[in-house]
């Protein structure tokens, strides 16, 4: 977490520029691209347009997100899971809201990389000496550039990341000085900035409401914007927002005077008007600044998938997936199941749209989405903080009123190629889905017995020297949140399937809580050197290393005189030798003795799935496989009740 999280410092204010702003800076790319398409260009069309980008920006970005969004931090972080961390336990269903908020950030995250190089690579084409840049070609390069990127994740970004604030302080101000360069080609669009001309625009022009779709590609970073709330800090995002917000705005008002020179006529295609308004002479450096920026904002944005991934796998979202930690630093993590996942998904769009334009018809649908549920999320965190009912209405109304505009507008895209992140989105909130609701299936039949009931029998196995020794210390992962419960198929293991006599009991509970970097721990001793629990109290962003963890936490109770962990052996006692640790890990199968309804079959038969493709119970938790034993156990969720099976007595006819 941000030192001073509501404090602005210089550095603070650099890195916020390089970590939050990729998406929504690099968005004068292909905005104005987008609106104009093959219209023909006219004052209505050219001032509406930037109205409406200016109060999108500040209705949506400024006062949903830097102003109102970013109250609600969890001990410092954002982001649409830490949101509903923060709300889930005054309504479950608000889950349905976090998974599907979650699955259209994550799709937005496949698009986002393609749209933004392929745009700047184009930009090529201004220049006389690549004018004839054919589409294949533009498409090598950027196919080169995208898996450059994903290649050097696995790295880390702590080098690079160093060279994200300063360069996109070169970005803003490039922004800034190429809009008030042209500004007075037309100053007739500073009138702009009366929301008038975006209501006539929206109401008096042919399909007005539907050049929306392409006006919320403005503010597609939003989102992103408040997912990194924790590297940066509330204060240091609210004053960069400024000179960002002033940046951007300065730079649409430049096109557009541009365009309203070219009042009458339609683009050419391949004419961008972000390109157009530069000097020849400097076109070429403008591509390069607006590749490299455009590399920082996916660089951001795969990110913050890794970021959100790991957060849905603390909070049994998404099945777990092997996680590395390339540096030392704070929230750098990499996640190579899903870093092939985003390559390869970000490959396929650039293959199968070729063009930025293409992809302007895919872009914004899901992210609208999102938006809506982080809409819901926070108006029900308010209601949690007791916020008067008049208030989270006009809230409601205000943005719900706004999304669904542009949700309706970006609908006439899903044929154009909407339907790409619609599916992405819909496949991705299944995953989630499908682990969610599968672990209420198997909870609602997981049989959890009173510990003390078993004690005297665990003592009595426990010297039970008839019985050869299965370990001196024998460790259970439990999940039950009752200390004074256990799982029956752990008391089933140690007394039924092959007895395991130890001389100490251990079992271990991991709790995640909604705090995200908490990690506590507490011990009961139930017996005395022969049956202790352990309970884990883990913030959804913590990793989980229990074998590591547990290791500490038998050290401090050696220290504090709690538990003896010599060996019992007599010849290893008088030497003083520590005692071995064994894990029982139990692994679930889905038995053949089940009679579930059709649509949990199902969900189990995909959560089975998932799992073979995912993380072991051992690796999952960060167990080391020496001393892990694994355990299969039939998980018979709906036993088969209706086998009609009937016994008949057989007569023997003796023969005379």
């Amino acid at each position: 977490m941000v030192k001073d999280f509501n404090k602005a410092t210089l550095a603070g204010l650099i890195v916020a520029l390089g970590i939050i702003y990729g998406d929504i800076g690099t968005s004068p790319l292909y905005v104005f691209k987008a609106i104009v398409g093959t219209n023909e260009i006219s004052e209505l069309l050219v001032t509406g347009a930037i109205s409406c980008i200016i109060w999108t920006l500040t209705l949506q970005t400024t006062v949903k997100y830097v102003i109102l969004t970013l109250k609600a931090d969890n001990k410092g972080e954002g982001g649409i899971f830490s949101l509903y961390a923060l709300v889930r336990r005054h309504g479950r269903w608000s889950v349905i809201f976090g998974m599907i908020g979650g699955a259209a950030l994550l799709a937005d995250g496949i698009i986002t990389p393609p749209i933004t190089v392929t745009s700047a690579i184009e930009g090529l084409r201004t220049l006389q000496v690549f004018r004839d840049l054919g589409e294949w070609t533009i498409v090598k390069i950027v196919l080169v550039i995208i898996s450059g990127m994903f290649f050097m994740q696995q790295f880390g970004t702590v080098s690079i990341g160093r060279m994200f604030g300063p360069i996109m302080m070169i970005w803003f101000g490039m922004l800034a000085v190429l809009g008030i360069s042209h500004i007075a080609d037309d100053l007739s669009v500073l009138k702009a900035f009366n929301p008038y001309y975006a209501i006539e625009l929206l109401t008096l022009y042919p399909h007005g409401f539907l050049i929306l779709g392409a006006v919320f590609l403005c503010t597609t970073g939003a989102e992103a914007l408040y997912s990194d709330l924790g590297h940066c800090g509330r204060g240091n995002i609210r004053i960069s927002w400024i000179f960002v917000k002033s940046a951007l705005i300065l730079n649409y008002l430049g096109q557009g005077a541009w365009l309203l020179t070219q009042e009458g006529q339609t683009l050419n295609a391949g004419t961008n008007p972000f390109f157009s308004i530069m000097p020849e002479w400097f076109v070429i450096f403008g591509v390069l600044i607006a590749t490299i920026a455009s590399i920082i904002a996916s660089q951001a944005l795969i990110s913050g998938s890794f970021t959100l991934i790991s957060e849905a796998m603390r909070l049994n979202l998404w099945p777990k997936l092997k996680i590395n930690y390339p540096t030392e630093l704070r929230g750098q993590l990499y996640i190579p199941g899903i870093n092939l996942m985003l390559f390869v998904g970000c490959s396929a769009i650039v293959l199968i749209f070729r063009e930025s334009g293409r992809m302007e018809a895919a872009y914004g649908l899901s992210i609208t989405i999102c938006m809506l549920m982080t809409s819901c999320l926070f108006a029900f965190y308010l209601y949690t903080r007791r916020v008067k009912l008049m208030w989270i209405a006009l809230y409601l109304v205000v943005y719900l009123t706004i999304e669904f505009s542009f949700l309706f507008a970006n609908l006439v895209k899903f044929m154009h190629g909407g339907y790409v992140t619609v599916i992405v989105a819909g496949a991705l909130f299944l995953v989630m889905y499908a682990w969610f609701r599968s672990r209420k299936i198997k909870n609602r039949y997981v049989e959890f017995v009173k510990l003390e009931d078993y004690l005297p029998i665990l003592q009595e196995l426990s010297n039970d020297t008839s019985i050869p020794k299965y370990a001196t210390h024998l460790v259970y992962m439990s999940s039950a949140d009752n200390p004074k419960e256990i799982e029956h198929k752990i008391i089933y293991s140690v007394l039924n399937k092959k007895p395991k006599r130890a001389d100490i009991y251990w079992f271990v509970h991991v709790d995640v809580v909604d705090e995200p970097y908490m990690s506590e721990y507490s011990v009961q001793t139930i017996i005395p050197n022969e049956v202790i629990r352990v309970e884990f109290r883990l913030g959804f962003r913590v990793e989980q290393r229990i074998n590591l963890m547990f290791r500490m936490v038998v050290e401090d109770m050696v220290r504090n005189k709690e538990v003896n962990i010599t060996s019992r052996y007599e010849s290893l006692s008088k030497n003083n030798v520590v005692g071995d640790f064994q894990f029982i890990v139990m692994e679930k199968f889905l038995s053949h003795d089940n009679d579930l309804p059709l649509h949990e079959r199902i969900i189990m038969r995909i959560y089975f799935f998932l799992k073979r493709i995912g993380l072991s119970e051992e690796r999952g938790f960060g167990l080391d496989s020496s001393y892990v034993t694994l355990e299969k156990f039939p998980l018979v969720v709906a036993p088969v009740t209706n086998l009609q099976l009937k016994r008949i007595h057989e007569k023997y006819r003796q023969d005379d």
